[in-house]
């Protein structure tokens, strides 16, 4: 049996670490809150809209807490009363995503794009469902499409240098990561900042250990 390459393994569990977790829990308010400047685009009026809010704050809030059967049901209610809701597809492909469901989750996702084709947080979504399943090629892909909508998605950058790893691509995905670094500090998200810088210490220290 072909030994592992330790870098690579050490890479991957950092990178999937922050590849799968950056999408789905952090920042579900700022999803909520792009997508509210879209509700005079739907129909129901204001009684509409807060039902819709609620339902959005409900499910995220049961996403948040692990509750995926609670947050998926939530998000099936919303698609079903307001079904060119781009967000609810989106969301609901995320909640799947948490469950291993990726086939029905890869659904969501194209949903959400098909009514919104501009929806690169969608694009990414499909990127995770592919690196899930060691798809790379399909996964850069993706997270090609999101970033030609988005330059400066840093999240996308992030998936798109662990993809790019995996393939053999060591300086894209340096390249990449450094770029995804630059956004985050731009962005003033420190966390962010620090597990990138976490990534691309170890990688240096690895390839030269003479950095430290």
């Amino acid at each position: 049996m072909k030994p592992k390459n330790p870098l690579k393994l050490r890479f991957g569990q950092i990178a999937c670490y922050l590849s799968l977790g950056i999408l789905i829990v952090t920042n579900t308010s700022q999803f909520v809150s792009a997508q509210e400047q879209r509700l005079a685009q739907l129909p129901g009026g204001d009684s509409g809209q807060t039902e819709r809010s609620q339902l959005i704050q409900i499910a995220n809030s049961l996403l948040n807490q692990g509750n995926f059967a609670g947050a998926e049901e939530n998000l099936r209610k919303l698609i079903k009363k307001y079904p060119k809701d781009a967000f609810g597809y989106f969301q609901l492909g995320n909640v799947l995503f948490r469950q291993n469901k990726n086939g029905e989750a890869m659904k969501q996702y194209q949903e959400a794009i098909r009514l919104d084709s501009k929806y690169a947080l969608a694009h990414n979504g499909i990127g995770l469902v592919f690196a899930n399943q060691e798809q790379w090629e399909d996964a850069i892909a993706e997270y090609n499409k999101a970033l030609a909508i988005n330059p400066n998605y840093g999240d996308a950058l992030t998936n798109l240098a662990q993809a790019l790893w995996e393939v053999g691509k060591r300086d894209e995905a340096i390249a990449s990561l450094e770029k995804a670094l630059s956004v985050f500090k731009s962005q003033n998200r420190p966390q962010r900042v620090q597990r990138i810088q976490e990534i691309l210490r170890k990688l240096k220290v690895d390839d030269d250990p003479s950095v430290s």
